[in-house]
């Protein structure tokens, strides 16, 4: 079981130069789960753990010049974290679709000025397995733009994602990842695996259904479903895949949460938009890429930052409407 790593956008920005390399090192494409590549070493030289000659090592233009080069990968990833939307928007679908609804605990939260707690909670995709490094999964990302929109509010979004999971596995470490945190928001990403392994859907929602049922009997807790992404790898069980989406969609509407319809809006990007599929999903035929997971996260966002302005107007909308109009 993996330990929950909030995150907190604005200790990171703050962290030195050499922390951030770690942190803005790509993640590893084998498995999702598998350790971290160790960072490697300053000196060859063992001797060079002694403070003194640490230092002498630092202040050598050959030192200085790894610290130069860290410096300016740190500038090139922010730059290109900027950008990512340059040469491809990020544009809603045309036309709208359904999608989530309000969230009035978390919209509550912010206008109150209180701590917004958000658990993502998923698989690989929500873990960030194909980004180019950490700050482009979609917890990151989407953690950045509310910083951005909310500047002075105390928001933490825990990134809960384990590569290869679905309901069975995450059901198991549902109490202690995501109950036990008590979120104002849970994003649940769930049934790709289960897809892919040929697996009932009916089952899968079954397991859904119960999960929400426990998070909302805990009290206090919005929760938006993601279902599972337009790809070659999906789209291969066709099938399946369309009654995952479907039931989920069920799911949703029965318990009355919200629901973000990955695959309809993937899906748009190519059909509508014109975007190739290798725009968005890396050579796996699966997961995203850094362009997928950002746009992903941005239009999640868009539909937060909506609900809260509801919220400041006084609309408090019923939750099962998810009429789909972002930003």
């Amino acid at each position: 079981m993996s330990s929950l790593r909030p995150f907190c956008l604005t200790t990171w920005l703050a962290a030195p130069a050499a922390a951030m390399l770690l942190l803005l090192t790509p993640a590893s494409q084998s498995h999702a789960q598998a350790p971290a590549t160790p960072a490697p070493a300053q000196s060859a030289d063992p001797a060079s753990a002694s403070p003194s000659q640490t230092t002498v090592a630092v202040t050598s233009p050959e030192q200085r010049g790894v610290t130069a080069r860290a410096v300016d990968k740190v500038k090139q990833v922010a730059k290109s974290a900027a950008d990512v939307f340059s040469r491809v928007p990020c544009l809603p679908p045309k036309g709208g679709s359904k999608a989530m609804g309000t969230l009035p605990h978390v919209a509550s939260k912010l206008v109150a000025g209180q701590p917004v707690v958000i658990v993502a909670f998923g698989s690989s995709s929500t873990a960030g397995f194909g980004a180019s490094s950490p700050e482009f999964n979609y917890p990151n990302r989407l953690a950045a733009q509310l910083h951005r929109h909310y500047p002075t509010a105390d928001i933490t979004v825990v990134n809960a994602g384990v590569g290869g999971e679905d309901a069975p596995e995450m059901m198991k470490r549902l109490q202690t990842q995501v109950i036990d945190v008590h979120p104002d928001l849970v994003i649940w990403q769930v049934g790709t695996n289960a897809v892919l392994r040929n697996l009932d859907p009916g089952d899968t929602a079954k397991l859904v259904e119960d999960g929400i049922s426990r998070i909302q009997a805990a009290g206090g807790t919005d929760i938006v479903l993601v279902d599972p992404q337009y790809s070659p790898a999906v789209n291969q069980r066709k099938e399946s895949a369309g009654k995952m989406i479907k039931l989920l969609g069920n799911v949703a509407e029965l318990r009355h949460v919200g629901i973000f319809p990955r695959f309809e809006v993937m899906r748009d990007w190519h059909e509508n938009q014109s975007i190739p599929v290798e725009s968005f999903v890396i050579a796996d035929g699966l997961h995203m890429n850094d362009w997928g997971y950002a746009c992903f996260a941005q239009l999640l966002g868009d539909d937060i930052i909506r609900s809260v302005g509801q919220i400041k107007l006084g609309v408090n909308a019923p939750a099962d409407v998810r009429t789909y109009r972002p930003m």
